[in-house]
């Protein structure tokens, strides 16, 4: 399914990207009131950072990604879990049937969105009473090595901006008039990766790539001038990763 939104030369990079937090998955999936066996719509499902982790707490994920190179890794990582099933669609329009969900998520993918109508969409395959959630790994920019790294993007893009990916989410999710009080969950994760497959992570950043142009190869390779100077095999990056959650409205 062809999108906006293009991800298919960076999938590959996209496996080297961090997981969420596990507490704040744990805290939202405790708010929400899942349990074991649950049914989960996970949207924008990607190389299934997220579907994972769901799977892992014993809830009936479908995942719906619309990009094949993405959902094939997806399907690959989550081969082991019979209780996850994969489907082609968007947020907008997941395909999924009326009223089965009892959670909704969007994992990094809320905002590559028309988001108020993928809040509808939401409404139309959530319970009654099911909730809504949409989150994000946010790098923390106070990092020495992400400070460098911000420099480089500021550098090399004029006007560079990260979209509505760093944005609060409660003022789009209240407007929509579909749920109850948004609450804001969060966790912290100090992502441990080779450095050579931090430099291809960056391969990823479909909001960098789409902004620089003709610059994402060169900003690449400053990145990675700058991560190689550090010497180090691994290197830690810390993470925070951002919840919004709201319960569909009675």
């Amino acid at each position: 399914m062809k999108t906006e939104w293009d991800y298919t030369e960076l999938a590959e990079a996209y496996l080297k990207r961090p997981d969420y937090a596990q507490e704040a998955i744990d805290r939202m999936l405790e708010v929400a009131g899942v349990k074991k066996g649950d049914n989960v719509c996970d949207v924008g499902a990607g190389a299934a950072h997220l579907t994972l982790k769901l799977a892992e707490y014993g809830l009936h994920v479908c995942a719906v990604e619309p990009n094949d190179a993405m959902r094939a890794n997806g399907i690959r990582r989550t081969s082991d879990f019979k209780t996850v099933q994969w489907f082609e669609g968007v947020g907008e329009h997941t395909g999924m049937e009326e009223h089965k969900f009892d959670l909704v998520t969007f994992g990094s993918s809320f905002n590559v969105c028309n988001r108020q109508e993928a809040l509808e969409e939401a409404r139309r395959i959530l319970k009654d009473r099911g909730w809504f959630a949409c989150m994000w790994n946010h790098r923390d920019l106070d990092d020495p090595l992400q400070k460098e790294i911000e420099q480089i993007l500021k550098k090399e893009i004029d006007g560079y901006d990260y979209g509505t990916r760093r944005e609060d989410q409660t003022e789009i999710i209240d407007q929509s008039g579909l749920f109850g009080e948004v609450i804001y969950v969060e966790g912290t994760v100090l992502h441990e990766i080779l450095a050579e497959d931090f430099i291809d992570g960056w391969k990823s950043h479909g909001t960098v790539q789409r902004q620089s142009r003709d610059k994402f190869d060169v900003i690449n390779e400053e990145i990675r001038k700058v991560v190689e100077a550090k010497d180090k095999k691994y290197i830690k990056v810390p993470y925070t990763t951002r919840i919004w959650m709201a319960q569909v409205k009675a």
